[in-house]
C-alpha cells in the first residue's frame, strides 16, 4: 500500500511541491512549525534513514542543504532546523524549517490549520530562490 508521501508524489494528493528530481522532492508541510517549513522525501518508499542507502540518504541531505540556504534567505532565519522523523508517516523524511530562536524547535508547537495564502506565498518564494541560487531545473513551475 502506497504511503501518504508516494500519493502527495503521484500527484494523488496535492501537494506544494518546491524541488523535484529523479530521487527526491520536497514540498511544504500542511503542519509548519514556521514558514516555509519543507519536508524532503525519497521518491522510493523507505521506511526509515537507517534503511536508506548511504547514497540516498546523502542525496536527500543534500537537497536539504540547498533548501536550507534559500530558506536562510528568503525568512532571514537566523538558523535552519533539520530533524529526521518517521512515526506519522512511515516513508524516510527530513523536515527542514527556518529557525529563529530555541522555540521553534518545538515540534508540538506546529501550525495544524496554517493559512493557505501564506502557505502559497511561501512555495512561490522558496520556488523563486531556488531557480536564482541555480537549481532552475529541479523546480517545478508555480
Amino acid at each position: 500500500m502506497s504511503t501518504l508521501f508516494t500519493k502527495i508524489i503521484n500527484g494523488e494528493i496535492p501537494g506544494r511541491f518546491v524541488w523535484k528530481d529523479d530521487d527526491v522532492v520536497a514540498f511544504l508541510t500542511i503542519a509548519p512549525i514556521t514558514q516555509g517549513h519543507t519536508l524532503v522525501v525519497p521518491r522510493d518508499e523507505v521506511d526509515s534513514w537507517t534503511d536508506a542507502s548511504p547514497e540516498l540518504l546523502g542525496k536527500v541531505m543534500d537537497v536539504a542543504q540547498k533548501i536550507g540556504k534559500v530558506q536562510e534567505g528568503v525568512f532571514a532565519a537566523k538558523r535552519i532546523g533539520v530533524l529526521v522523523e518517521g512515526f506519522e508517516i512511515e516513508h524516510l523524511h527530513v523536515h527542514v524549517w527556518p529557525a529563529y530562536s530555541m522555540a521553534d524547535f518545538e515540534v508540538h508547537n506546529v501550525d495544524r490549520h496554517p493559512d493557505p495564502a501564506t502557505m502559497d506565498t511561501s512555495g512561490v518564494k522558496l520556488r523563486a530562490a531556488l531557480r536564482a541560487a541555480g537549481h532552475g531545473e529541479f523546480v517545478p513551475a508555480d
